[in-house]
């Protein structure tokens, strides 16, 4: 136990810290799959890793590697047969650096160095000079679950590079504007007019600006073939484009973002902000917020559960609503299907199948105002007009936060922020700060568990049913799934006692999409991602 310790906190170096890490970085395998010789050579680095650094000194750390060898003949760990053939082997090194691109939680960490950041220029040491983060050897310690991580990260892979991607590329192969879709006489000025500004919002551009390069100079290396390497799903491509290739390339790819918490602690345990830092940097669980389509419904249904004494079994009209709106105008909400028009039907129902009719009912009655308000109660702090239509799912909302309020159904109607840290230490482990989640309750604990009734009805016969008959998961579930206009956004948030998870699939640009909602729809996109990570968790 004392070795397995020691190995655990080892400093490798090369940002190897403890024997998995050192296994990955210097021979791209785990610790279980390390051959003789690489056991050998780690070990060998005990005695003092800035001396024998394998990449620096790879024939003196060789040689290092044949003591621990020959101390193993010694007293009679392998014969002499093996330490001959063993001693004349390479290093054979397969170096992989980890930087901040690379690893697991890539996106969390950028988001916690930014915070740490800040938090350090607001914290003093007993010098009176605010912390550094990256020389005072503070300890972050954080709620991520390292399995759970991995779970969460090979889910989204598995979905998108396996299946959706390959989809969506045959979906579009053959068409002019793939992967936009723009109802104007001429798409394909708009197609230009969206690639143009993405080229003067790159990198690229703002550098060569910088330089004081003329515009016109700056766009013609945007036409020149240039040697680059791209992502695929099937590893880092090399190959020669134009960078505003690559720019309707990478237009093209989807992306995609997961928040899992435990809903009674507040404990964020799995953080995915997209498909690869290393190309993508733009966070989709915090820094995004984009049309949450039928996810917003379930803020509909609490007011209604809260306020109006209803009940996954009350029943409702399902016929089209006339609203008249305070600007004199009339809106008319459509459904997405005919399913039991001009009959009665229950709230349960009505939320399983995302009857946008019963949804538009409910929030005349009892007021956008109202709903805003329950939303705001229960962790939504971005803008959401007090307007019908928000029934339907139009507000712009991040996956951290529409976690963090789904979260609140199953923490008995008590709304816990989630956090990322659970405290922080100097070098020599005294807590600086600890952190516990902002606790405000947003509704009784009865209107949660009705919530949660109707909810199951999503996954138990509605738009969620596929984790039963595809998945095989048959536990507790409640769910909503949610597809926004033009499928530009595919939304699963899944509920178990112990776990809420939310899924977020799309394209950078809203006007790229699948055409047709089988397709694009949140049930097809996100769904399965949320399936495949909790086949692993259960």
């Amino acid at each position: 136990e004392i070795m397995a310790m020691y190995l655990n906190k080892y400093d490798f170096l090369n940002n190897a810290d403890g024997i998995h890490s050192a296994a990955q970085i210097y021979f791209s395998t785990t610790p279980d799959s390390l051959t003789l010789s690489q056991s050998a050579t780690l070990v060998g680095m005990l005695q003092n890793s800035a001396l024998y650094n394998p990449i620096r000194r790879p024939e003196m750390v060789k040689n290092r590697r044949n003591v621990v060898l020959g101390q193993m003949k010694k007293y009679g760990f392998i014969d002499q047969t093996t330490y001959d053939s063993t001693i004349v082997q390479d290093l054979d090194l397969k170096v992989q650096r980890v930087g901040h691109t690379r690893g697991q939680a890539t996106y969390l960490r950028e988001y916690l160095r930014r915070y740490l950041k800040r938090w350090c220029a607001e914290h003093n040491k007993q010098d009176g000079t605010p912390y550094n983060l990256y020389k005072d050897g503070l300890r972050i310690y954080t709620t991520i679950n390292s399995h759970m991580q991995a779970y969460a990260e090979q889910a989204v892979a598995k979905h998108l590079g396996q299946e959706l991607q390959p989809a969506f590329e045959k979906h579009w192969k053959g068409h002019q504007n793939a992967p936009f879709v723009f109802k104007s006489l001429h798409p394909e000025r708009e197609v230009k007019k969206l690639i143009d500004t993405a080229i003067k919002r790159s990198e690229r551009y703002r550098k060569m600006k910088a330089l004081k390069i003329e515009k016109d100079s700056i766009l013609k290396t945007f036409r020149e073939p240039t040697p680059m390497t791209i992502f695929s799903w099937k590893g880092d491509i090399d190959t020669v484009m134009t960078p505003k290739d690559s720019i309707r390339y990478y237009k093209s790819i989807l992306q995609a973002g997961l928040m899992s918490l435990d809903p009674k602690s507040g404990y964020v345990k799995a953080y995915v902000g997209g498909i690869d830092y290393n190309y993508f940097k733009y966070d989709h669980v915090t820094q995004g917020r984009r049309q949450v389509g039928s996810t917003f419904k379930p803020f509909v249904y609490t007011l209604a559960m809260q306020e109006g004494n209803m009940s996954p079994c009350s029943k409702m009209a399902n016929v089209q609503p006339i609203i008249h709106l305070p600007d004199g105008s009339v809106w008319k909400p459509r459904n997405s299907n005919k399913k039991f028009e001009g009959e009665n039907v229950t709230l349960k129902w009505a939320l399983a199948n995302s009857i946008n009719w019963i949804s538009a009912q409910l929030i005349d009655k009892y007021n956008p105002s109202a709903v805003v308000r329950m939303a705001k109660q229960m962790g939504i702090t971005a803008p959401i007009p007090a307007v019908h239509a928000i029934s339907l799912g139009t507000p712009d909302i991040s996956l951290y936060e529409m976690v963090g309020a789904m979260g609140t159904f199953a923490n008995k109607g008590v709304h816990l922020k989630p956090i990322f840290i659970t405290h922080i230490t100097d070098k020599y482990g005294n807590v600086l700060e600890s952190f516990l989640p902002e606790a405000n309750e947003a509704m009784s604990e009865e209107t949660a568990y009705l919530m949660l009734s109707l909810m199951k009805g999503v996954v138990e016969s509605g738009t969620g049913v596929r984790l039963r008959l595809k998945y095989n998961l048959n536990y507790p579930i409640a769910g909503k799934t949610g597809t926004t206009q033009n499928q530009s956004d595919g939304w699963f948030m899944g509920l178990t006692p112990d776990l809420v998870t939310g899924v977020w699939v799309g394209c950078e640009d809203r006007s790229a999409h699948f055409r047709t909602t089988k397709l694009g729809q949140g049930a097809n996109t996100a769904l399965p991602v949320w399936a495949l990570y909790m086949q692993k968790v259960y």
